[in-house]
């Protein structure tokens, strides 16, 4: 990892003093402009950022931040693998910052840079788009671990998406279900939704049972997969099973069978539902642990701090089988 610019480097390679550089970046006191051009082309070139916080970052000291980069505040699931990444920080000595991204490439961007302008010692990213991020990172000399969906040419964790899915939706088949419907995004575009969608097809093929497509249904909110369920049961044909891949479409499916008084169709859902115990009938799932997911990033970022230099790897946290009241022997 290189070692982090600092201002009188900027000050060595403008040929002026460390109060010289301090007042350009600060606008704050009479420089000449040939002297103030001479310094912001320095800081151009090397990529530096100042030290907001006027702090300097030791590994594990007190003043030391980890920086946390989720899509989306109000969900669930991030709100619980940030509180694995607080707990495995605070044991380290570390505090987190935490940002939100919307998903959006230019946020994450935004949402990273100002971290890296606060000397954050290490990123950790949910990423939106993962260059950008990694980029950054690299030009600042920071470790970064990119959480829940991989990124390139760096640390990551995520959970095992694929093989959940495929464990949940052979579950169904071995109960003797042959018409199990897919709902969720399609075309998937993030890396966990294709995952799970691969692991449904995993297990149909595993059982000999043949793929149809008029069994998968796109959803990306609760509302169309509310709609995609009734079309569905409608079918000639109607599925007796249905596999929601996230939790929308999970909301949707217990919207739209309720409604219809169907306690003859298996749901299974990949992530647990807020309440999915009082649910009538309780919900069964596929869970994640965000919580470990937060904590395994952690353990990662503090590895590269120690002086890690293997090449980036990938660690994945397993998924779970969470069986409740779900009428999942219904057979059709």
């Amino acid at each position: 990892m290189e070692r982090r610019l600092t201002l009188h480097d900027v000050a060595r390679e403008a040929g002026v003093s460390a109060k010289t550089v301090s007042r350009v970046l600060n606008g704050d006191g009479p420089v000449a402009a040939a002297t103030r051009e001479r310094v912001a082309a320095v800081i151009r070139r090397t990529g530096f950022r100042p030290n907001l916080l006027a702090r300097s970052i030791r590994t594990g000291g007190p003043d030391s931040t980890v920086g946390l980069v989720v899509p989306d505040l109000a969900n669930p699931f991030f709100g619980a693998l940030a509180g694995g990444v607080e707990e495995a920080a605070r044991a380290r000595g570390l505090t987190v910052l935490l940002g939100c991204s919307g998903g959006d490439r230019e946020r994450e961007a935004d949402v990273v840079s100002a971290f890296l302008a606060r000397r954050t010692a290490a990123l950790l990213v949910v990423p939106a788009a993962g260059g950008e991020a990694l980029a950054q990172a690299a030009a600042a000399g920071v470790p970064l671990v990119f959480v829940d969906r991989p990124g390139p040419d760096a640390d990551c964790v995520v959970s095992s998406n694929r093989a959940g899915a495929r464990e949940g939706v052979a579950h169904l088949l071995g109960l003797g279900h042959r018409r199990v419907a897919f709902l969720g995004d399609l075309p998937p575009e993030l890396y966990t939704r294709r995952e799970r969608l691969a692991g449904y097809l995993d297990a149909l093929a595993e059982a000999g049972v043949p793929r149809e497509d008029a069994l998968l249904a796109g959803a990306r909110t609760a509302a169309d997969a509310e709609l995609a369920v009734a079309r569905l049961l409608a079918l000639p044909q109607a599925p007796s099973a249905l596999f929601a891949s996230n939790v929308n479409a999970a909301t949707g499916a217990v919207l739209a069978l309720g409604r219809a008084g169907r306690r003859d169709v298996a749901l299974l859902a990949f992530d647990d539902l807020p309440l999915a115990e009082v649910l009538d009938p309780p919900l069964s799932a596929v869970a994640q642990a965000p919580a470990e997911l937060g904590a395994a990033a952690v353990r990662l970022a503090l590895a590269r701090l120690d002086g890690d230099d293997s090449p980036p790897r990938t660690e994945t946290v397993p998924t779970r089988l969470v069986l409740r009241g779900t009428p999942l022997t219904t057979r059709r």
